[in-house]
């Protein structure tokens, strides 16, 4: 055991617990990403193949066709705990985000009738899912379970915005000092997403989040995993600890549950473990 490689035991215990873990009574997760994300980010992070081997069947990914359409790819057959990804137009404005969640939301519920469904949104896909709930209906969601999200914004935002703003008499200096520092596809990436980065910025008047925070939210099971690491005060380099925790919107204060993860901002397998446990915890 001594010669053991570390990492190797981590993974065979995490599988170990997934293996093991509480069966889920008969319900559709939807696993929704965050900035300039897309559907394959929960796979790339090894969060699919850690549901799956806990006993979820991949359904496939979510997203719009060119006529309109809310369509399924990657397809595959119906079980009785089904899991989807989605793909949203990751750099547009958090309401329009909001909007195809909510049909996508809709056509999985005609897919799985009378079945709950679980949210589960990664960092800016945690706020585009309270958005989907408040602006959309609550629908068939039970249960929402936020992964390091800005629901009380973030300064990087702030900061990304002003970095790639062109005006002024320094603008265009800041401009290729910005794209020389992060590089030429990064930044163009960051400059057509203003809208959403906007979207982003921490609660004021008259911006999303200030609207957000004050709506009234549906009756159903709220879940902030929040990324614990040695950052400032916690949190992580993108989001702090208070922004993550949905105690602190408004609306929500006093009805989450908060769990502590030391991981970075993005994505990971050991995020599966997280969120089977808090299924599991509902469901007990």
């Amino acid at each position: 055991m001594k010669d053991y490689p570390f990492r190797r035991l981590l993974a065979a215990l995490l599988l170990l617990f997934l293996v093991w873990a509480p069966a889920a009574p008969a319900s559709v997760m939807v696993l929704v990403h965050g900035y300039l994300g897309d559907g394959q980010s929960f796979h790339t992070a090894g969060v699919v193949d850690a549901l799956t081997t806990a006993g979820w069947h991949y359904g496939g990914d979510w997203r719009y066709a060119r006529d309109g359409q809310v369509r399924l790819t990657d397809a595959g057959e119906d079980a009785e705990r089904t899991l989807y990804t989605v793909t949203l137009p990751a750099s547009a404005p958090l309401a329009l985000q909001a909007d195809w969640l909510s049909a996508m939301i809709r056509s999985a519920a005609n897919r799985h009738p009378d079945q709950p469904l679980i949210l589960v949104g990664h960092s800016a896909g945690g706020v585009v899912s309270r958005l989907s709930l408040v602006r959309g209906g609550v629908g068939p969601v039970e249960h929402l379970i936020t992964i390091a999200s800005p629901h009380l914004g973030t300064a990087r935002a702030l900061q990304a915005l002003e970095a790639t703003n062109g005006g002024g008499m320094f603008g265009p200096f800041r401009r290729i000092l910005t794209r020389q520092a992060v590089g030429g596809s990064t930044y163009d990436a960051i400059r057509h997403s203003r809208a959403v980065l906007v979207d982003l910025t921490p609660p004021s008047q008259g911006n999303l989040l200030g609207w957000l925070n004050v709506q009234e939210h549906p009756d159903i099971t709220y879940d902030a995993i929040v990324r614990n690491t040695a950052f400032r005060m916690g949190g992580d380099v993108l989001v702090p600890a208070y922004s993550q925790d949905l105690n602190q919107v408004p609306a929500l204060h006093g009805r989450a549950t908060v769990i502590a993860s030391p991981l970075e901002h993005g994505l990971a397998a050991d995020d599966a473990r997280l969120i089977l446990q808090r299924i599991a915890a509902r469901a007990g």
